[in-house]
């Protein structure tokens, strides 16, 4: 980071992406209070070089989201998730593959604040949106279709989360065997 200040200066956006990855190594150490500083000087770099309106401006915002989601600080999430998707959906369109993970981190957030009838078209959207791209066997779908039946679970749901973990169950044993074959027949 220090290196590509010198090199391209404080503002640039490849220091944005340096603090960025710095904040995100932080984070998975438990070390909020150290990326929290990182992610909002990203972001503001990433604001000034490419307008409110860029990826790179929705991608640290869904990174600062994650903190305070991470946290428990839920009210200041929020609004970031809600920016960052919103970025998504004019930049991609709100069909795009690239939209389902906004829409899963907001659910998600619903989710863990017992927001259940918020988080489930949101969750079943994004899920709609990585079927229709990718198939209904990818494991995208298969963490989606666990993430749906967990939001069920929590809601005492069980006849409806049973298949979706079950078609997740599947899905994942489908996409897991035939790489195992594959370390087998190399060793």
């Amino acid at each position: 980071m220090t290196i590509w200040e010198k090199i391209r200066g404080p503002d640039h956006p490849d220091v944005a992406t340096s603090l960025n990855n710095l904040a995100g190594l932080y984070q998975a150490q438990g070390r909020y209070a150290e990326a929290e500083p990182l992610y909002k000087r990203s972001l503001a770099i990433r604001e000034k070089a490419f307008g409110p309106d860029h990826l790179d401006v929705a991608l640290s915002l869904n990174n600062l989201a994650e903190l305070y989601r991470a946290r428990g600080h839920y009210a200041e999430a929020e609004p970031l998730y809600k920016w960052s998707l919103t970025i998504w959906e004019k930049i991609r369109g709100p069909d795009h593959p690239d939209v389902a993970k906004p829409l899963n981190n907001l659910a998600g957030l619903y989710g863990s604040q017992g927001r259940y009838t918020e988080a489930e078209p949101l969750f079943k959207r994004s899920l709609a949106i990585k079927e229709k791209a990718f198939g209904p066997d990818h494991p995208d779908v298969a963490l989606l279709l666990n993430n749906l039946a967990e939001l069920y679970r929590l809601q005492w749901h069980y006849s409806e989360a049973v298949p979706l973990v079950q078609r997740a169950l599947a899905i994942r044993e489908r996409a897991f065997i035939p790489a195992r074959r594959l370390v087998r027949k190399k060793g």
